[in-house]
């Protein structure tokens, strides 16, 4: 071999270990790629670039606002063992219990039957207001406040069943045996609960937690402890190949509109690899990813309560309408069951979320989602009727976010992990409610994609983007 070939072989290798890795959104997924990334054996600081880019803060969307439930009975089942474990090991090495708040908690659902006698003594209320209650001091009868609204939006307020979030699947539902409420579940009115169920597997019921957003914050902060140049307010525009002609042509250049510097365009040239982390704004990204948005709110308490992620199936009186729909002239909203998901929290906060909807769509950054206060005060006045200690807790958040769902043919498929049909471009999104859970086993599977080029610690097969066309 001539000396000519030589130093072009030696120019090649030197090429290839270089990596200038862009990734894009500061969620979880993106913090436990970057914390991964750079604790991957094969990282080199001297060789590997990692920028995260983030339109909005850390934890803005979901990650910061979800319940941070760790199950064995999550899914999808290729991440969950590896995921709950890496949270368990996450935790021992970095003080997670004091800092993100790691702990084991119980779990299981309940079974309530709320009674108008039972509202009644608690001054909730039984029945639905009508216009003939709403008078005026000189006897004439006032117009609701809705009543400019059309017949059709009324009838859709008052025959709406409740919506589930995609917490439990169906093979999750098939988890739950029969138990006694836990005497220490002291926050929920146990006169009105006729069944608990206990989730999970036999033998496989522990279950644990995490604070989204601490736990968030902290991966970001390991990460750039590490090196990861993390950029705040940069939202990602464009994303270019190295030869826009060819349709594979590799990644080369992103471009991010710099909001802290009257949106300055701005560029990284010379990408080796786009890893694309933005939960619901994949989409805008990529379309073909066929990421989209699911709104889902949720309201957060301060109480300190024993520590247990309850689901729960209340059922309520058909006629019963929350006070503050009543005092705008509403009917109720529910068709006599909600089942709104509560978490007991570290940090003295209780978390409980309600019902989805996907009526407003997802907007341009994290930090422009807006909720809908009526949703959460729904959401507040259901739980009131089964937790009196929840009934009369300061609420310090009212809050929305929308989670990721990759949505094909209607129906939802699970996460997307893995290089997509273009070099060097890969995607990690669409973990619906289960981001925090799977989290880590994302981060640490797309670290040995990128510098392995394959996953050592789980089979993913069945979530790559190619298979789906993207």
């Amino acid at each position: 071999m001539n000396l000519s070939l030589c130093n072009q072989l030696v120019i090649m290798a030197a090429q290839q270990q270089k990596r200038n890795i862009v990734i894009v959104g500061g969620g979880i997924i993106g913090c436990t790629t970057a914390y991964f990334l750079t604790r991957h054996p094969k990282f080199d600081p001297a060789q590997h670039t990692i920028t995260l880019l983030e339109a909005s803060s850390i934890a803005a969307g979901a990650s910061g606002k979800a319940g941070g439930l760790l199950a064995l009975w999550a899914y999808p089942e290729c991440l969950v063992p590896l995921s709950y474990r890496l949270h368990r090991e996450l935790a021992d090495e970095h003080n997670g219990a004091e800092r993100w708040g790691y702990r084991q908690v119980g779990c299981g659902t309940i079974g309530a039957v709320v009674k108008n006698a039972d509202l009644k003594a608690r001054g909730q209320g039984t029945s639905a207001s009508t216009t003939s209650d709403l008078k005026e001091p000189n006897g004439t009868t006032a117009a609701a406040p809705n009543a400019h609204l059309p017949i059709q939006a009324e009838d859709e307020r008052t025959s709406k069943d409740w919506e589930k979030l995609p917490k439990q699947d169906v093979a999750a539902t098939s988890l739950l045996s029969k138990s006694v409420l836990p005497p220490d579940l002291d926050w929920v009115d146990a006169s009105l609960v006729r069944s608990w169920d206990v989730m999970g597997r036999r033998g496989e019921t522990e279950t644990a937690q995490a604070h989204p957003f601490h736990f968030t914050n902290a991966m970001a902060d390991l990460a750039a402890a590490k090196g990861v140049d993390i950029r705040l307010g940069a939202k990602v525009t464009n994303i270019t190949s190295s030869s826009s002609s060819a349709p594979n042509g590799r990644v080369d250049t992103v471009e991010y509109q710099d909001r802290n510097n009257n949106d300055e365009i701005k560029s990284i040239t010379g990408v080796t690899d786009v890893i694309l982390t933005a939960g619901p704004w994949t989409g805008k990204i990529l379309p073909r990813s066929k990421i989209e948005g699911l709104r889902a709110h949720s309201v957060v308490y301060e109480a300190e309560v024993s520590p247990y992620a309850v689901f729960t199936d209340i059922e309520l009186p058909s006629d019963w309408t929350p006070e503050h729909r009543r005092a705008k002239g509403q009917k109720r909203k529910h068709r006599g069951h909600v089942d709104p998901e509560i978490y007991a929290r570290p940090f003295g906060e209780v978390y409980a979320c309600g019902e989805p909807d996907k009526t407003i769509p997802l907007p341009e950054t994290a930090d422009q989602v807006r909720c809908d206060e009526d949703q959460c005060n729904d959401l507040i006045s259901y739980i009131a009727t089964v937790s009196p200690i929840l009934a009369s807790a300061p609420v310090k958040a009212k809050q929305a976010c929308y989670l990721p769902q990759h949505v094909r043919f209607g129906e939802e498929r699970g996460p997307l992990i893995g290089q997509t049909s273009t070099p060097g471009l890969w995607i990690a999104a669409g973990h619906t409610c289960w981001g925090i859970q799977n989290g880590p086993a994302t981060g640490l599977l797309m670290s040995e994609l990128i510098f392995d080029g394959q996953t050592k610690s789980a089979d993913i097969d069945k979530l790559d983007p190619k298979k789906f066309k993207v």
